[in-house]
């Protein structure tokens, strides 16, 4: 009989711990991210290695822009799963938002933290979109005399063109704006329209249009062709 409790015991514990996960999960799609972690907190306690709760409360701690709470999490499954290219994309994710958000001297010293991160997820998956796009911006926004270089972006933007053309397309063009070439920049954000035609498409050629090459006509053009 003791026995028997015993089982439904453990039993009774394990469906309302499922059903608590589910709860979170729930509420995490549906963007409620403060309700949802101290569900996912509480699984955590229990399960500590349990990845996919792991993941939940680094994917929470990113939106909640907890930078210290995210890299403590991602690290974890990286270093568990140091195969996985996102994992290693999330963790290089985190680490860059932190530096971005802390001083230049001490952001300087995370610079090759983030690097190696993005272009690990790069080697160990060839069709790794998301860190491919991270190692363009990365390449393109860091100063030269710290490791800025525009042919290591091109060379990413390139790899995303095999990959998608709209993204590469997108990639050039982004590139091509960060120096103001903004007739270059037109024909790739054109390319990338004409082939995804999608809103971020729309949204950059619009706004290169309207900001930059200062073109109301053709902005206004674009706009009412996409509507």
């Amino acid at each position: 009989m003791k026995h028997f409790r015993y089982i439904l015991l453990l039993t009774v514990s394990s469906l309302w711990s499922q059903s608590n996960f589910e709860k979170a999960e729930k509420l995490f799609q549906q963007k409620q991210f403060a309700l949802a972690k101290p569900l996912f907190e509480n699984e955590y306690k229990q399960k500590p290695n349990d990845v996919k709760t792991t993941e939940y409360l680094g994917d929470i701690a990113g939106h909640q822009k907890q930078w210290d709470d995210a890299i403590f999490y991602y690290k974890k499954l990286k270093e568990k799963y140091p195969k996985s290219a996102n994992y290693h994309f999330k963790y290089g994710g985190a680490l860059g938002m932190k530096a971005k958000n802390s001083s230049k001297f001490k952001a300087l010293g995370m610079i090759d933290d983030v690097k190696e991160a993005f272009e690990t997820a790069a080697k160990l998956d060839p069709k790794h979109i998301e860190s491919r796009w991270a190692l363009v911006v990365l390449y393109i926004e860091l100063p030269g005399i710290i490791g800025g270089s525009e042919s290591k972006a091109q060379k990413y933007a390139s790899e995303l063109m095999q990959l998608s053309k709209v993204d590469g397309y997108l990639a050039k063009g982004y590139i091509d704006v960060y120096f103001k070439r903004y007739d270059k920049a037109e024909v790739n954000y054109k390319k990338a329209h004409e082939i995804g035609h999608s809103k971020t498409t729309f949204e950059k050629l619009y706004d290169l249009y309207l900001n930059k090459l200062k073109d109301k006509e053709k902005a206004q053009k674009l706009k009412t062709d996409f509507t």
